[in-house]
């Protein structure tokens, strides 16, 4: 298996081999491999492969995989890399980066690339004007078939597709429709005929004038399953006078049906759109009427004055500890100011990751048991100080070991809320900018104390 070879040459470090390896492989195993590798692995194979193949790969990854690459770039590399692709992919790389970033890439594009990105940006998304490539190659009907493939051998490099060719006038008004394999036959049967290729059979004599299209505004999913149910390799866009300016490929078309069928699946599960209300709600919240905040705001902070109601019910059942040992007070601000900062580090990390659209609904688990472990971890090295510093500054290890673990449990919770309490609140369309802060301070709160007055009398129990 190809993925098991590269992650042990990886090991051994044996970037020469490595190289070897994937020059010889096929585009479509090292394709699979590279999903199911870590992102910083994913650059240095990237990084090793030969130009071409590079660009090949790029343009089959998705948009996420895409944008991890692009972060391992230079910016010279990137503009490089964006420069080449076709334009249909480059529109949808485009489409997913960040406002500020596509425009600095689109800027950096050279005069002729940028022109053609701009073109397709200006048909409406999820069109086929949006996602056709205009690198199609056009014949005239009063070619012969020689002129034909001449053009074809000197056009075919740049070109999506060269498996099927379209017909056009003058005005670029489509004729007609023409397989590469067609021509083929037609010269291959002239020569057989006559004894030699001389040339004189016409296109216009062979091609399909039962010609499928659609046009710039077709919905992109209506294209892609014309594509499928007539088993098509590519289809043509026409604009509202009939011309040609561009064609959908199937590739395009299987990326369409799959990212169709996922927005399905999360809509059942009211989650298609996740960013959708944010500028609205933003909206509200700094531009609307007192009456319009108080209806957002009001009710979350009700909740968590409930919330922290409870917690002084907590703290009462525990007053007979704090009064049988009142050093115990000293440390609380401690664990839940210490826990609350790493809350808040990780529901900021949250907010921005979704703007940026880095953390989507399909991948959220995944950063989710990350961020977990990141809490955990932060929690363990800062426990371990704080448990040392309390043990030597009151002289009672068992004191020490009790806020230690307090801590590293109550970070650990922390980092855990960050992230799941702003994302349920989207789940079920609350503003989790006026609620998640509040919620999760509140529910750390009760946690934290709960947690700390239990090791505290687990730990310390005989000094009660």
């Amino acid at each position: 298996m190809l993925q098991k070879k590269i992650l042990q040459l990886l090991e051994s470090k044996d970037m020469a081999g490595l190289k070897s390896l994937l020059k010889e492989s096929e585009e479509m195993e090292i394709l699979q491999s590279f999903h199911e590798l870590h992102p910083d692995e994913q650059v240095i194979i990237f990084r090793l492969l030969a130009k071409d193949d590079a660009l090949s790969l790029f343009e089959m990854l998705d948009t996420d995989e895409q944008q991890n690459l692009l972060h391992s770039f230079t910016d010279e590399k990137t503009i490089e890399f964006v420069n080449e692709m076709a334009p249909d992919d480059r529109v949808r790389l485009i489409d997913e980066l960040p406002a500020l970033v596509a425009k600095k890439l689109l800027n950096s594009l050279s005069p002729a690339e940028r022109a053609v990105t701009n073109v397709l940006m200006g048909y409406a998304p999820e069109t086929a004007g949006r996602i056709m490539t205009p690198e199609y190659i056009s014949l005239k009907r009063d070619m012969t078939v020689e002129q034909a493939l001449e053009r074809i051998s000197i056009q075919a490099e740049d070109k999506e597709t060269v498996y099927t060719l379209f017909i056009t006038d003058s005005q670029r008004k489509l004729e007609g429709v023409l397989t590469l394999k067609g021509l083929l036959i037609a010269r291959g049967t002239r020569a057989h005929t006559i004894g030699k290729t001389d040339g004189n059979t016409l296109v216009g004599d062979i091609m399909s004038k039962n010609t499928i299209s659609v046009t710039t505004d077709t919905d992109q999913e209506e294209v892609a399953q014309i594509l499928k149910e007539l088993d098509l390799l590519a289809i043509p866009v026409v604009d509202s006078e009939e011309r040609l300016v561009g064609i959908v490929t199937i590739d395009d078309a299987v990326d369409i049906l799959e990212e169709e069928a996922t927005e399905d699946i999360y809509d059942q599960a009211g989650l298609a759109d996740i960013t959708g209300n944010e500028a609205d709600r933003s909206d509200v919240l700094v531009n609307g009427k007192i009456w319009a905040i108080w209806k957002v705001r009001l009710p979350i902070l009700l909740i968590t004055l409930a919330f922290a109601m409870f917690s002084g019910v907590i703290i009462d059942e525990f007053e007979t500890t704090l009064e049988s040992i009142a050093v115990v007070a000293i440390f609380i601000p401690l664990v839940m100011g210490m826990s609350g900062n790493v809350g808040t580090q990780s529901s900021a990390v949250f907010a921005r990751g979704v703007v940026l659209g880095q953390i989507k609904v399909k991948n959220f688990f995944r950063h989710f048991i990350k961020e977990i472990f990141v809490g955990f971890s932060i929690g363990i090295v800062l426990g371990a100080a704080t448990a040392i510093v309390a043990t030597i500054w009151q002289g009672l290890p068992m004191l020490g070991l009790a806020v230690g673990l307090a801590l590293t449990l109550t970070m650990t919770i922390a980092a855990l809320l960050g992230f799941l309490v702003p994302y349920l609140l989207i789940r079920f369309n609350v503003d989790q900018t006026a609620g998640s802060a509040p919620i999760i301070t509140s529910i750390k709160d009760i946690l934290g104390l709960v947690i700390y007055f239990i090791l505290i009398s687990v730990f310390m129990g005989n000094m009660m």
